[in-house]
């Protein structure tokens, strides 16, 4: 049994995600971020940097922090969303590093920007736009020769999923990227993608958290 600690946000549904495309047995636990619940001690136990996800294996009382890290141990657990072979496993990896060092971390600073000060700093914004504007034209360009980030389905596309859907919420102009637009879709539909989107709380339910934190209508928010 993995014990799944997390929160509705990109880096807690690359994991949920995950654990529902592999049929893995969890249980998932909510962190509350609001309430600091990340900085107390018994989560810093499981997670140093007091952030979310981190897991739990029950089966060998092994806990692993980093989103990331996570997904490679389950995908290896399982032996699935990650190839075996030297050559292929390697393109996965290219591929969730490049979420993990970019695609990530300059969105999670265009949300700072863009949507969580008070004060708006344009400069700020348009530099942190841009650079999510330039990574998603290096995926697009990627995805007009192939099907999925790698030869087949895996963690790769997962991870950077979970945050390219959240372009809206970012600011991020999307217009021309037919390829990044019709992998995003195209996963949608894939088993478990959806399932772990409701993990810890349901799409319906956080999207009305949103609207009520914003006091605006559904266009602002990412939910799908």
């Amino acid at each position: 049994m993995i014990e799944l600690y997390t929160a509705p946000t990109p880096n807690g549904h690359k994991v949920s995600c995950t654990l529902e495309a592999l049929e893995m047995d969890y249980k998932a636990i909510l962190v509350n971020l609001s309430e600091g619940e990340q900085k107390k001690p018994d989560f810093l136990k499981i997670s140093p940097n007091g952030r979310i996800p981190a897991i739990i294996d029950t089966s060998n009382n092994l806990s692993i922090f980093e989103s990331g890290a996570i997904m490679i141990y389950l995908a290896d657990k399982a032996n699935n969303l990650i190839s075996t072979d030297p050559q292929k496993r390697a393109k996965v990896l290219e591929w969730l590093m490049f979420q993990m060092a970019h695609i990530g971390p300059m969105m999670g600073q265009a949300n700072v920007f863009y949507r969580y000060l008070d004060e708006k700093l344009d400069t700020a914004i348009s530099r942190y736009h841009k650079e999510c504007r330039r990574l998603f034209e290096v995926m697009d360009n990627h995805l007009s020769e192939n099907e999925f980030l790698t030869e087949e389905f895996s963690i790769a596309d997962i991870a950077n999923w979970c945050w390219i859907r959240t372009y809206k919420w970012s600011g991020i102009d999307f217009t021309g990227l037919d390829h990044l637009s019709r992998w995003m879709k195209q996963i949608y539909s894939i088993e478990g993608m959806k399932e772990g989107l409701d993990v810890p709380i349901s799409q319906e339910d956080l999207k009305k958290y949103y609207e009520s934190k914003i006091g605006r209508g559904g266009n602002n928010i990412v939910i799908k």
